[in-house]
C-alpha cells in the first residue's frame, strides 16, 4: 500500500443522551436530512419572496405555501427513498422479507428512489394548490443539492458508501472488515477511493453553486424547466461518473463479475447507479431544450 489518509475518528452519532434509562441518539445521517431540508426551506421561501426571479415578475406560490411543500417533500424523500431501495437494490431480500421494508432505521435509502418520490409529491401538491408545477420543480431542484452535500458528508462520516481500493495518495483507509476486504492487498491495510466526497463537491456543492447562480443572477428561472432540466442533467452526469470508482452493492458482485456491474457483456457494462442516471440525462437535456425553446416562442410573440 502506498501513503494514505487514516479515517478521521468521528463518531457516528452526532450526539446522545439518556431519558428514562433509555440512550437516544442522533446520527449525522437523519441530522443531515433535518438541517437539509431546514435550509432548503430557507432557500426557496428566500426565492419566492423575489417576483423579479420569475416569469411575468410572479413567483408561483407564497411563503406560506413553502411551508406546506416541506411536509410533502419529507415524505416524498422518505417513502420514496425507501421504496427506491427496495425495488432497485434489493428486491429479492424484501420480496422474502416484506415486514422489513419499512424499518428505515435499519439503513437503506435510494436517491433515484426519493426523488421519483419528490417528484410525485411536488405534482400533488401543485395540482392540489393550483400551481405549475414545472415552477415548483425547478426552485425545489435549485435547493436539492444542498441536501445531496450534506447526505454525502454524513455518507463520509458514517465511513460507508466508499469507493474502490485504490492506490492513490488521497485514498482513505475506512474501518470495518467489508471496507478493509479488498481482492489484491494480502499484507497492510487497504485504501479506497472517498467516493462520498466526490460526490459531495460535484452534486453537491458544485451543482448548487451553478444552479443558484443560473437562477438568481442569470434570469434561469423565468425559463419554466430550465433549471429542472440542468439539475437531472448535472447530477446524473456526476454520479455517473463517480461510480467509475465507487464500490459497488455486494448483491451485485459474484466471482465472474467482480466489478459488480448490474448489466455488462464480456466483462465491460454498467452499474445500477449508471443505468439509473441514463435516464435522468436524457430527461434532463429533454427538459432544457423544451424550456429553451418556449423561451424563444415567447420572445417572437
Amino acid at each position: 500500500m502506498r501513503a494514505a489518509i487514516p479515517f478521521p475518528e468521528i463518531s457516528s452519532e452526532a450526539f446522545s443522551f439518556t431519558v428514562f434509562g433509555y440512550e437516544l441518539a442522533l446520527r449525522w445521517y437523519a441530522l443531515s436530512y433535518i438541517v437539509g431540508i431546514i435550509i432548503g426551506w430557507w432557500l426557496v421561501a428566500q426565492t419566492v419572496k423575489r417576483a423579479h426571479l420569475w416569469a411575468n415578475d410572479t413567483a408561483p406560490m407564497s411563503v406560506k405555501q413553502v411551508e406546506d411543500l416541506a411536509t410533502w417533500v419529507i415524505l416524498g424523500v422518505i417513502l420514496g427513498g425507501r421504496l427506491g431501495f427496495v425495488l432497485f437494490y434489493q428486491p429479492a431480500y424484501y420480496l422474502a422479507n416484506p415486514s422489513e421494508i419499512l424499518m428505515v432505521w435499519q439503513g437503506g435509502m435510494s436517491f433515484h428512489g426519493g426523488l421519483i418520490g419528490v417528484i410525485i409529491a411536488c405534482v400533488a401538491f401543485s395540482k392540489r394548490n393550483g400551481i405549475p408545477w414545472l415552477s415548483v420543480a425547478d426552485v425545489l431542484c435549485m435547493v436539492t443539492p444542498v441536501g445531496l452535500l450534506l447526505g454525502r458528508l454524513a455518507n463520509f462520516t458514517n465511513a460507508e458508501l466508499w469507493g474502490r481500493p485504490t492506490e492513490v495518495p488521497w485514498g482513505v483507509i475506512f474501518p470495518g472488515a467489508a471496507a478493509q476486504d479488498c481482492a489484491g492487498v494480502v499484507a497492510g491495510l487497504c485504501a479506497r477511493h472517498p467516493s462520498q466526497l466526490y460526490e459531495a463537491f460535484l452534486e453537491g456543492l458544485l451543482l448548487f453553486a451553478v444552479l443558484v447562480y443560473l437562477g438568481h443572477r442569470r434570469g434561469a428561472l423565468k425559463k419554466v424547466g430550465a433549471i429542472t432540466g440542468l439539475f437531472f442533467i448535472g447530477y446524473g452526469l456526476g454520479r455517473f461518473l463517480v461510480e467509475f470508482v465507487r464500490q459497488p452493492d455486494a448483491q451485485f458482485i459474484s466471482p465472474g463479475n467482480p466489478l459488480g456491474l448490474a448489466w455488462h457483456i464480456n466483462g465491460y457494462g454498467l452499474t445500477m447507479g449508471q443505468i439509473l442516471c441514463i435516464p435522468m440525462i436524457i430527461f434532463g437535456a429533454y427538459m432544457l431544450a423544451r424550456a429553451q425553446r418556449r423561451a424563444r416562442t415567447a420572445v417572437a410573440e
